[in-house]
């Protein structure tokens, strides 16, 4: 069973994930619909975010706590949360077929880490393109699901470390013992706390954090980074800028995150910055 986006509009998306029908909020999603409201009408659960971040679903059919779906070459997990997530960004499909790209491009062995990893769709790319990955996430349940959909793609190669940690306290250990890496990827959030409290701004933090990574390239080999995000003001332009003025010069380019509707329409859902050094 496969993943589809079905119709957006009215700040909602209507999405068929595998046999269930979610509609969940897409906050840029101005326009009105395509689909008409008997479409949305046959959603197995509506997800309703509140002021506090959090949110409440809303289930009109008895689904199973976690459910397997197909999407961007991966088998997948999905698991609906309390904070309106299934278990995997769609918008971020290009981007695991960029990184395994460009890791078939760079010459073998491939180190690489992954920051703000969540449930490891990232981790499986690069590792499904040869590189061995550290993938870290503060959240402990996020490395176990994300080895969940390692066993759910038997022929991705177990070279995956999964990490439960800070990423900028992970980040200062590494620089400290000497551990190098030829590709970051990085998908900060706007606002949060790791696993001791500390607290996260990313506009006050993440200058210190792409300071940090440059000091984790591997000096005098081909490396690559990849930084996306959702936070509003961070435009592709400006993630861009960013890698500019961290990691030198190179081969850039930035967009939008999208996700393709079945009308063929598109749905923004993030921005990106790559750099090929």
């Amino acid at each position: 069973m496969k993943y589809k986006l079905l119709d957006s509009g009215h700040r909602k998306k209507l999405e068929q994930v595998g046999k269930y029908r979610l509609v969940r909020p897409a906050m840029n999603a101005f326009w009105v619909p395509k689909l008409p409201q008997n479409e949305w009408d046959r959603a197995d659960g509506i997800f309703t975010r509140n002021s506090s971040g959090g949110g409440n679903w809303q289930w009109h059919s008895k689904l199973p706590a976690s459910w397997q779906i197909e999407w961007g070459g991966f088998e997948l997990k999905i698991k609906p949360t309390d904070f309106g997530h299934i278990g995997f960004f769609a918008e971020q499909h290009h981007n695991w077929q960029w990184l395994q790209e460009t890791i078939a491009s760079i010459p073998q062995p491939v180190n690489t880490i992954n920051l703000f990893a969540y449930s490891g769709v990232a981790s499986m790319a690069m590792a499904a393109a040869g590189a061995k990955v550290c993938h870290v996430d503060a959240a402990k349940g996020m490395n176990d699901w994300g080895k969940e959909n390692m066993l759910l793609n038997p022929t991705i190669p177990q070279k995956v470390r999964w990490i439960a940690d800070d990423a900028v306290k992970f980040i200062e250990r590494e620089i400290r013992r000497g551990n190098r890496y030829n590709g970051i990827v990085l998908d900060p959030p706007s606002f949060g706390r790791g696993i001791k409290g500390q607290v996260w701004k990313i506009e006050e933090s993440i200058n210190r954090l792409l300071d940090s990574c440059q000091k984790l390239l591997a000096p005098g080999k081909p490396f690559f980074i990849l930084l996306s995000g959702h936070t509003p003001g961070f435009s592709p332009i400006a993630l861009e800028r960013l890698l500019e003025q961290h990691f030198g010069k190179g081969k850039t380019d930035s967009g939008e995150m999208i996700i393709p509707e079945q009308s063929g329409s598109m749905l923004p859902a993030g921005n990106f910055a790559r750099m090929i050094g």
